[in-house]
């Protein structure tokens, strides 16, 4: 197995966990505080923040990385879709699913949203219920609406 190497990102919602082969980012997800012990730095989690930097402040709207989502197949596709949605837009569970042709997966692809392990780099925060709640995010649904909120904002930049 690959070496893992561990860097942190102070987000303006909270922390992020960024874990990384040598030169492919695995991870970047929320967590409460760092639990896991910060490794010597790689460039690829410097890319990361440095891009992770430029998306907060409103300079840039979809990430250039190697990445490597680890999930199973079904997990893959929806993975694969969520990148196709727009800085700043949103689509419901049951848009996903009708894009996977399994129209009658929304719950599954929320349980796929659930285990992203690139938050924010796959942007699973733009998936909302059909009924326009904001559900289900594993950072926090206040952290989803504050995402969202900046994409909004920030989309006259671009």
């Amino acid at each position: 197995m690959a070496d893992r190497y561990i860097a942190y990102y102070e987000a303006p919602f909270g922390l992020l966990l960024l874990e990384s082969t040598e030169d492919v980012l695995l991870r970047c997800k929320w967590v409460e505080d760092k639990t896991k012990p910060e490794t010597e730095t790689r460039p690829i989690l410097e890319e990361a923040k440095s891009q992770l930097a430029e998306y907060f402040d409103g300079k840039r709207q979809t990430f250039n990385l190697s990445i490597n989502a680890l999930g199973t197949a079904f997990q893959k596709k929806v993975w694969k879709v969520l990148r196709t949605i727009p800085y700043g837009e949103i689509q419901t569970y049951q848009d996903i699913a009708n894009a996977i042709d399994n129209p009658t997966a929304p719950r599954a692809v929320g349980r796929a949203n659930n285990k992203n392990p690139l938050q924010i780099i796959i942007p699973c925060h733009r998936v909302i219920a059909t009924s326009g709640l904001l559900t289900g995010y594993a950072g926090g649904v206040e952290i989803k609406k504050d995402l969202l909120d900046l994409e909004r904002k920030n989309l006259r930049n671009f």
